[in-house]
């Protein structure tokens, strides 16, 4: 069972430490199934191969929302799978819920175009906002307000409590062909992040949806770095956010183009990689500095700095980390046929699902496969993960409770 009042998500996942394992002299035995039941009507899900998106956790009331390729959104308990209710909508929910706490709702999108806000104790719906195109990344919350991309190239800004609109943009679609996919918004201290399928990265004012940099073309950076015109142009990340030395940067990847570092503020090149190609989500993974667990009680020995990795997921070049003051490439892994799901921290490792085959714990210091399993249908729904419990829908509708063993743990400073 989830314990309350333990903390962020992020914080939990990050109290372990990667660099001594238990699992680096164990290779296998580190992940176990603890919840394993069908959970979709596979006779609803008719031209839907793969079940995607990702769960949401409620740790306080130890709830698990997910959505399903059988048009429903589910909650269920974390400590057994059992269902709470389901909402149905007009097409499969293929996207990330989103859970308010302060007024015990949760926003997610469905294929059938609609935002839904639902009670998360009943079910009961609060309002719906119809977009006209599907929506499968997650809301983001600012406010009173909700911010929401579906896959049009459309940015929304919502009132969370009545569902209407305040303000929206739009960018016309990319000519030609495009990658399945597309970017959700990120919003962090007054502006609203947001990537298109057209190539164009952009910063708009949350409260009013004004354009804070001049859109950045990072089709033209691929067409420039290769001579020709690319053939994808999509921008298909959620632009993630991150502080270095010399400020605040936005994280995005050009499906053609590689991946980008840009200035928050001004939407400038800080770096570029250009040989991870054919990323379709990146994740900024932290460890903070500590103090080693093997020194005592008196804490003496050397301080462990900071690590963070940019884990970018391409079923193209492989998954790679990147150093994120620079770029470069810190280690990269092939992945199997039909690819990848973005990697997700958990005590310490990284939770990796593959489309055609298994579920896999990766270490951070290397990619090496510290544990798998495979129920024969693949993963193409990303985990979501709080302390050593992990969630996920597997392609035929299994509903997975995992818990990793981690390695011993550290003091925090």
């Amino acid at each position: 069972m989830i314990v309350a009042g333990c903390g962020t998500a992020e914080h939990l996942n990050d109290r372990v430490n990667p660099e001594t394992p238990l699992w680096f002299h164990r290779p296998s035995g580190a992940m176990h199934v603890v919840i394993h039941r069908q959970l979709t009507n596979g006779g609803a899900t008719v031209g839907e191969d793969y079940e995607k998106g990702r769960a949401e956790i409620d740790p306080e009331h130890a709830r698990v929302f997910i959505g399903s390729a059988d048009h429903g959104l589910y909650a269920l308990r974390a400590a057994d799978g059992s269902v709470l209710w389901r909402f149905e909508t007009l097409a499969p929910v293929q996207s990330e819920p989103l859970y308010d706490p302060a007024l015990d709702v949760l926003y997610f999108g469905s294929n059938d175009g609609a935002l839904y806000a639902v009670r998360a104790q009943t079910g009961e719906l609060v309002w719906r906002f119809t977009t006209g195109a599907e929506i499968s990344r997650k809301p983001a919350l600012g406010g009173e307000t909700l911010y929401v991309a579906n896959g049009a190239d459309q940015l929304y800004a919502v009132d969370r409590r009545s569902g209407k609109a305040r303000w929206n943009v739009h960018r016309t679609s990319a000519l030609g062909m495009e990658v399945a996919g597309y970017a959700g918004p990120m919003l962090d201290r007054g502006k609203v992040y947001m990537a298109y399928s057209d190539g164009h990265v952009n910063a708009y004012d949350a409260n009013d949806g004004t354009e804070k940099w001049t859109p950045v073309d990072l089709s033209a950076e691929a067409e420039q770095a290769s001579g020709d015109a690319p053939r994808y142009l999509d921008v298909d990340t959620t632009p993630v956010i991150d502080t270095l030395a010399g400020g605040r940067v936005v994280y995005v990847a050009s499906y053609a183009g590689g991946v980008f570092a840009l200035d928050a503020d001004s939407g400038a090149r800080v770096w570029v990689n250009d040989k991870a190609i054919g990323v379709t989500d990146t994740v900024l993974w932290r460890e903070p500095a500590h103090v080693p667990s093997a020194f005592g009680p008196d804490r003496a020995g050397p301080i462990e700095p900071e690590r963070k990795l940019l884990l970018a997921c391409s079923s193209v070049s492989g998954l790679w980390a990147l150093d994120p003051t620079t770029g470069h490439e810190v280690w990269r892994i092939r992945v199997p046929e039909g690819g990848i799901t973005a990697p997700v921290p958990v005590a310490g490792a990284l939770v990796v699902g593959t489309t055609r085959y298994g579920l896999f714990l990766l270490s951070p210091r290397n990619g090496r496969v510290i544990d798998g399993f495979d129920l024969g249908s693949g993963f193409a729904e990303t985990a979501a993960a709080f302390g050593d419990r992990a969630y996920t829908l597997s392609n035929a509708g299994t509903f997975l409770g995992l818990q990793v063993d981690p390695p011993i743990e550290r003091r925090p400073l």
